[in-house]
């Protein structure tokens, strides 16, 4: 036997080989022909070359991945990869290997290729991490500190945490670990599912993985070798979600073009010379064009240049009661012949030359808690909260990952490369946590994470997840999937308290009024309480957002376009509605007006029908040309089913579960697992889209390990 594909009935590859290295090829190989034009995207992304085929709509991003030097990053870790683990850097090339032997056969699979006359293009071995970077490069978040340093400039520091919430843009995840005292079996259960943007092809792919050495089913991410967030070895099993870390920092930077190039100022005081070079982006239809690429001693310049932020934007003074600690971030009293001021990014991988990628074979291999724990020593990132079990009563739940040690100015807003004190100073030992009677549920909050992070999300999901495991002395893995449907919504109730205290409506509104004040707060596909609350909050969010009092936050700075989604107003003020309503005072705008007119507005032209008629799937694909009747889903954002509409712009869902899994550490067979879509990214075939109505009801897929119940398709 060299390698072997199988397929179970819903079209999830199970694969053997003789070893670990010839099976990463064959895990390259069944990739490359199951999602052939999702590896090809996410290789022209991670380079910068998207716009090549997908046009101008693309520029943006690719403007932005060249200025950040993803694919050079990608280069120099896996270099240094090489030098490290060269045993883990082979096993990378094997899976690049299996990748460029089925990549023209899934090509002719696929009918995008064919669509953008596309043909496909040779992987190297560093693009397995330049996907890594390029899907990871924005889920710290790190454009928020543009967003708190506008709504502190324009309404002071205290309105900073007014609008703390899991942002725009952001990635979360429901986790939750049962210990065997609280099991029927005895033995751990781990279950939870990760919440990103809904693609297509889905960014997690089922997968088992069997070689002599070790025997795990999971959750791979397409385009990456092995089980990085999701696994079972039979007797060990893990999973993850956001930490909610902050490892990412924007410098600002005062650059000058000399005779010799570029140079910036540095905390010394002295002038450098920066790296600078250009490079041109192809655009479909239309003219290449050319970037400027500027590195600092800090990293890579990602907005401005030595001409300045964009708009001269930030050169005026300080606002009143800006915080000391970040009051030397900003240009306050720039001279006149002060340079200009840029913005450089620096990250943890362009600092080390380090992705984390040491700890991928590790974890196939683990046996015990014990293995997870050291594989996981070497996670760089994202930063994440990991829990383990295993089969001799072993537990797990930390954080994993490298934040940097430096000033806590850092972590809030852009600070001054020029002024010492912003360094970089080694790296934060990870914080380690326990169960509290048998459980220990993770959703992004402000918990065991909270020295590494400045916002984290709501505590609501975390808090219900809590509450309904508290509802059962002994659980089963067959009892989880309910946890993960829950559609309570907890950040209700500021509205609605508001809505108690009005006084006279008129008779439609004050029928709207009965109905929310006797709805059960479960954001049900079928409730017509829940569309009526969505429709209310929705007009809500446009009152508080069109008030002067925010009027300064209504168009965002003319920022890169990739890094708008977390400046926009009206989404900021939908997420933070909870706090913007409950809030002492909110700049003085009648909230209880507010929401009067909103229930009138809502009462003069209601919805007909459930949330779900509004509340759809909305799922990003590269070519948009392909039309589906999506689902009618229920959840929110802050129920356990996070299914994330933007209130008060769409009740479309772009954001969900993409992924559910449930890992039984008595039988590995009694668990499952599910993604949105199905296990292959080929439009029209079989499996396409073949688990989206389990997905909607919230049905797994049985976890069968077995290979004697799979039918053979192919000696690689």
């Amino acid at each position: 036997m060299t390698g072997e594909i199988f397929r179970d009935a819903w079209g999830i590859p199970h694969l053997r080989a003789d070893g670990a290295s010839e099976l990463a090829r064959v895990q390259g190989r069944v990739t490359a022909l199951d999602r052939a034009w999702q590896l090809e995207v996410e290789r022209h992304r991670a380079r910068g070359t998207s716009a090549s085929f997908l046009g101008a709509e693309a520029l943006p991003w690719d403007r932005f991945v060249r200025r950040a030097r993803l694919d050079d990053t990608a280069r120099r870790c896996f270099a240094e990869l090489e030098r490290r683990d060269p045993e883990t850097a082979g096993w990378v090339r094997a899976y690049v290997d299996g990748v460029n032997e089925g990549l023209d056969e899934g090509a002719r699979r696929t009918p995008e290729f064919a669509k953008t006359g596309l043909a496909p293009g040779r992987w190297e071995p560093w693009t397995p991490l330049g996907v890594w970077l390029g899907i990871h490069i924005l889920f710290a978040g790190f454009p928020a500190k543009l967003w708190r340093e506008q709504v502190a400039r324009h309404l002071g520091a205290d309105a900073v945490g007014l609008f703390a919430a899991d942002g725009p843009g952001t990635s979360g995840s429901n986790g939750w670990l049962v210990s065997g005292e609280r099991t029927v079996t005895g033995h751990a259960i781990i279950a939870g599912d990760p919440h990103r943007f809904i693609e297509d092809p889905g960014v997690y792919q089922q997968i088992h993985l069997s070689c002599p050495e070790f025997d795990v089913i999971g959750l791979a991410v397409p385009g990456i070798p092995g089980i990085a967030h999701f696994g079972h070895t039979g007797t060990v099993a893990w999973a993850i979600t956001n930490a909610m870390a902050d490892y990412q920092d924007l410098y600002r930077e005062r650059l000058r073009r000399t005779g010799a190039g570029i140079e910036a100022l540095d905390p010394d005081g002295v002038w450098r010379r920066a790296v600078r070079h250009t490079e041109v982006v192809e655009v479909a239809g239309e003219d290449p064009v050319e970037i400027e690429v500027i590195e600092t001693a800090r990293g890579p310049v990602v907005i401005g240049g030595p001409e300045g932020l964009p708009d001269g934007h930030l050169e005026e003074g300080l606002p009143e009661g800006f915080p000391e600690g970040l009051q030397e971030g900003f240009p306050n009293g720039v001279s006149d012949d002060a340079p200009p001021l840029a913005m450089a990014l620096r990250y943890p991988p362009r600092v080390t030359g380090d992705l984390g990628f040491g700890a991928l074979l590790p974890l196939l291999r683990a046996r015990r808690v014990a293995d997870v724990d050291r594989a996981v020593d070497l996670w760089a990132e994202p930063v994440n909260v990991v829990q383990a079990a295993d089969t001799e009563g072993g537990l797990l739940h930390r954080v994993a990952g490298k934040v940097p040690v430096r000033s806590a100015a850092n972590g809030i807003g852009p600070v001054p490369a020029w002024e010492p004190g912003h360094e970089w100073d080694g790296w934060h030992e990870t914080p380690r946590g326990g169960l509290t009677d048998g459980v220990a549920a993770m959703a992004n909050q402000r918990g065991l994470a909270a020295p590494l992070g400045v916002e984290f999300a709501a505590p609501h999901r975390a808090d219900r997840i809590t509450a309904l495991l508290g509802e059962k002395e002994r659980w089963s893995a067959a009892d989880m999937p309910a946890i993960h449907m829950d559609t309570r919504l907890a950040s209700a109730e500021p509205l609605l308290d508001l809505l108690r205290t009005l006084g006279t409506l008129g008779p439609d509104a004050e029928r709207i009024r009965r109905t929310l004040l006797d709805w059960d707060r479960r954001m049900d596909a079928d409730s017509e309480g829940a569309a009526l609350y969505a429709a209310v909050r929705s007009a809500v969010v446009r009152r508080l957002a069109a008030h002067p009092a925010f009027a300064a936050l209504a168009v965002p700075p003319a920022y890169p376009e990739v890094l708008l989604p977390w400046l926009a107003l009206l989404p900021r003020v939908g997420f933070a509605l909870e706090h913007l309503l409950s809030a002492e005072e909110l700049y003085g705008i009648d909230r209880a007006e507010a929401v009067r007119e909103a229930v009138e507005e809502v009462a003069a032209e209601p919805p007909s029908g459930g949330w779900g008629d509004t509340h759809r799937l909305a799922p990003w694909r590269a070519l948009t040309d392909t039309a589906y009747d999506e689902p009618r889903l229920s959840g929110d954002h802050d129920c356990v089913l996070c299914t994330s509409a933007v209130p008060g712009l769409t009740d479309l869902a772009a954001r969900g579960p993409a992924a559910r899994y449930v890992w039984d550490l008595a039988d590995r067979e009694a668990g499952s697992w599910l993604v949105p879509l199905g296990a292959w990214g080929i439009p029209g075939s079989p499996h396409h889209r073949d688990q989206l109505p389990l997905w909607v009801r919230g049905d797994l897929v049985p976890v069968v390990t077995d290979f004697t119940e799979f039918e053979k398709e192919s000696d690689v």
